[in-house]
């Protein structure tokens, strides 16, 4: 058996993070099936080809066994859980719809998607409603799945005048029945508008096709009708024969034929008996229709939801048991941004032990110096265009002219990290007294990254006075600048969630953010 919709082996989109690398949505046509109860995954495009081995071979194209768990914890249940899926409502129909729906309750499928995906060429069927007019209407039970229930309750829709469907007030009691029924009415006649339309006594049009007057002059060439008069009874009797034979040999089996929705309702409509007092008295002692609360999630419940569609350990309620690592935390960005990311997007670090992103300063230097070269202290076209933009004096000129016969001599590696070094520490220096400086957090001396408080520096005067720069404390910047996008998203989703919950790391709600509300608002 194999399964699959519009979006093809849907099946293996609970097992992703499990599939081999080869296989992706447009080569897995043919290639997935259930097999004496197992999952088999075949390299193999073709249908016959992938038969015979699943018949021959099956062993060797078992599924792996976090494949098999991911997706027998998805299918788990079933059948017995189709019925959760199920949705019961009241409906007002036509009594013709009500008669194809007991004949064929899967039908209210292609008459739910017919009206959700309508178009105005479809709607031009609906004003004068030929095949289920609206005289003739009764209060039945329609079962839906949650999907269908959905999307028919959730479209916006009014009827044209010319159809005769009119609703009663929103404040009736029935309105939703009323409703429902006249959008499903809608479906079902969109559905027959687009029907074949094949007469009667199609089959007998194989007859005078091309094929059918080629295999009458073969049976004619080999004295089929033995020499009777044409038109005679045993001529007609053995052209009957022949008929039935060919009929059979080139029409299809009606099981492999695909009927159209409406072809299948018309042929229902004509062969099924409506009994419109029956159906009258069988609405007057309706059971009651299920309750749709669950079309209403709140945030936390659609978050939920997702998180057990991942398989996501949920974060514990009690404040005690919550330890947030803010350490894991900048380690987690860091490993990240430490990834290589492709045209198909960034790879997240699933695995802790990956060994981490190291520095090699000696091939730094050399790659450097290659870049640089020996006259990597000359002015650039930059430094060229601020010299003419402040128009240096000729006592600069001459300055600058000695500083650069002094740097024509070729300046090893360790002397231009050096200079670079020294330029850093100087530009540090002037940030320092600025608000730039000011808003990034140092290192306490002694104390560990996460302990840092951030440096209160009194004024340009104190910045200057010190000798040697407290370093910059990154992780703790890292952190602070995470939870200040995190409390900016407002509960809603965004950059920072989506990249820490996706490596497993969960932050807490803004405590004093919330905190400072209520006292607000109090």
């Amino acid at each position: 058996a194999r399964i699959d919709d519009n979006d093809g082996e849907f099946l293996l989109i609970e097992a992703a993070d499990f599939l081999p690398k080869w296989l992706n949505p447009e080569n897995s046509d043919n290639r997935v099936f259930f097999y004496k109860g197992e999952l088999h995954i075949i390299p193999l495009p073709t249908i016959s080809q992938a038969l015979t081995l699943l018949s021959t071979r099956s062993e060797e194209f078992l599924a792996a066994e976090p494949i098999r768990t991911a997706v027998y914890k998805r299918i788990s249940g079933y059948p017995e859980k189709i019925q959760a899926s199920f949705h019961r409502a009241h409906c007002y129909l036509p009594a013709g719809i009500v008669a194809v729906l007991r004949q064929r309750p899967s039908l209210v499928a292609a008459a739910v998607q017919a009206f959700y995906l309508r178009d105005p060429v479809d709607l031009r069927a609906c004003r004068s409603f030929q095949t289920f007019p609206p005289d003739e209407r009764v209060m039945t039970v329609v079962t839906f799945t949650k999907c269908l229930y959905a999307q028919l309750v959730q479209q916006k829709f009014v009827p044209d005048r010319r159809s005769g469907y009119t609703l009663p007030l929103p404040s009736h009691p029935q309105y939703k029945a009323y409703e429902l029924g006249m959008k499903l009415a809608h479906g079902f006649e969109i559905l027959c508008s687009k029907c074949s339309k094949v007469s009667p006594d199609s089959k007998r049009n194989v007859l005078s096709g091309p094929l059918w007057e080629r295999f009458l002059r073969s049976l004619k060439e080999k004295n089929y009708f033995k020499g009777e008069m044409e038109g005679s009874a045993k001529y007609l009797e053995l052209l009957h024969m022949a008929e039935d034979y060919f009929e059979q040999s080139v029409t299809e089996p009606e099981s492999s034929v695909e009927v159209s929705p409406g072809d299948e309702i018309l042929t229902l409509l004509q062969t099924t008996t409506i009994d419109l007092k029956e159906f009258e008295k069988e609405a007057a002692c309706l059971p009651p229709e299920d309750d749709d609360s669950w079309l209403d999630i709140t945030p936390d419940d659609l978050d939920q939801m997702l998180k057990e569609a991942r398989n996501e350990p949920l974060p514990s309620s009690n404040e005690e048991e919550q330890k947030y690592d803010l350490e894991a935390v900048a380690e987690s960005m860091k490993a990240f941004v430490s990834k290589v990311s492709t045209h198909e997007g960034a790879e997240m670090p699933w695995s802790s032990d990956e060994s981490h992103v190291t520095f090699d300063v000696d091939s730094f230097t050399k790659a450097l110096d290659r870049i640089l070269g020996a006259d990597s202290e000359e002015l650039d076209s930059d430094d060229l265009d601020e010299e003419e933009e402040f128009d240096f004096s000729d006592e600069d000129d001459e300055d600058l002219g000695a500083e650069n016969q002094r740097q024509d001599q070729k300046v090893s590696p360790n002397e231009l990290i050096g200079s670079l070094k020294s330029y850093m520490n100087e530009m540090d220096r002037e940030l320092a007294c600025t608000n730039v400086g000011k808003s990034f957090t140092t290192q306490k001396k002694g104390a560990s990254s996460v302990n840092a408080t951030t440096s209160q520096s009194g004024g340009p005067e104190s910045g200057a006075e010190d000798t040697e720069l407290t370093p910059v404390d990154v992780d703790m910047n890292l952190v602070a600048n995470l939870l200040e996008s995190y409390s900016a998203q407002s509960g809603l989703a965004g950059p920072t969630s989506n990249i820490l919950q996706s490596m497993g790391v969960y932050l807490p709600e803004n405590a004093d953010h919330i905190g400072s509300n209520k006292g607000a608002t109090e």
